[in-house]
């Protein structure tokens, strides 16, 4: 089983695009969306739900009054502001640490688990999907990445498919790591902007510190196209190869707008172009350049 993640190092780079034409272009995929903070793969392939299940992050701390005394040692101690002067539990600002619980001297506080979010398996016009919400103000979203991945990964081994789509989340930071860490290649989505620039080599530096292969393609090259020729001189350096670059055009919100795939909106630049680099994509992961070179 291989699995592929397409990552951008900011928002709004293409990425939901390309892994909506890639479930279209792939033989049997498995797809995930792990962007969890802002699933939307969802609004291009109208998923039929099959399943759900809660995701519990953080705990949340409970309070027993009948057995509170009123010390105020919760409140003395809880770094988050949590706790209110009439020693109630605040439980959006609960971070979960513990810490009333520990220093409470009647055993009063109990951590629980509390429904953080949702995980759900289906069915698209392409193949199975995992994706999820995160509930607003919930955290251990890199947790629900994780669960993302592992449902799946059983989905694969329940319909005998062999590879993978991953849409990532953006950025550096830890949903970013649990998307990536482990699989057989990382396809970084940018475009010629200062920012883009700027966080591309971030990603990629992340992508390198785990030992996975990375690979480019910039989107909307033709808006800068000095900027695009510094990505390109950049890549070069570093010895990543970039599979393609695609135009600004108007096809990819027309489709978006009509729930369809790059592939089967219709003739455009950006449908050749998106087919020229799934077929690169395809020979890296067949001749084995995108195996994982660890996992940290």
């Amino acid at each position: 089983m291989k699995e592929l993640t397409v990552i951008s190092g900011k928002g709004g780079t293409g990425k939901t695009t390309l892994v909506a034409a890639f479930a279209s272009l792939a033989k049997q995929p498995v797809l995930a969306d792990c962007d969890v903070d802002a699933a939307d793969l969802h609004l291009i392939l109208n998923p039929e739900m099959k399943g759900r299940q809660e995701f519990h992050g953080l705990k949340l701390a409970v309070k027993d009054d009948d057995l509170c005394i009123d010390c105020g040692l919760c409140l003395e101690h809880c770094r988050f502001g949590a706790i209110d002067h009439d020693f109630n539990i605040i439980p959006e600002a609960c971070e979960g640490c513990a810490v009333c619980e520990l220093v409470c001297p009647v055993d009063a506080i109990e951590m629980r688990d509390r429904v953080s979010g949702e995980v759900y398996l289906s069915e698209t016009r392409f193949g199975p999907m995992a994706h999820a919400r995160l509930f607003t103000a919930e955290e251990a979203s890199g947790k629900l990445v994780a669960e993302v991945r592992t449902a799946a990964k059983n989905l694969a081994k329940e319909h005998g498919r062999e590879l993978i789509i991953i849409d990532g989340p953006p950025g550096i930071g830890c949903p970013v790591i649990a998307a990536i860490s482990g699989v057989n290649l990382v396809l970084v989505v940018t475009e010629p902007t200062l920012s883009g620039i700027h966080d591309l080599k971030r990603v990629i530096g992340v992508a390198d510190h785990f030992g996975i292969q990375a690979a480019v393609v910039v989107n909307k090259y033709d808006i800068n196209e000095e900027n695009t020729n510094s990505i390109m001189e950049f890549c070069s350096e570093i010895d990543v190869p970039v599979l393609g670059r695609l135009p600004y055009h108007e096809a990819a919100t027309k489709a978006m707008i009509e729930a369809k795939t790059l592939m089967e909106y219709g003739d455009s630049p950006l449908r050749e172009g998106t087919g020229q680099i799934w077929k690169r994509l395809e020979e890296m992961l067949d001749e084995g350049e995108g195996s994982a070179r660890g996992t940290g």
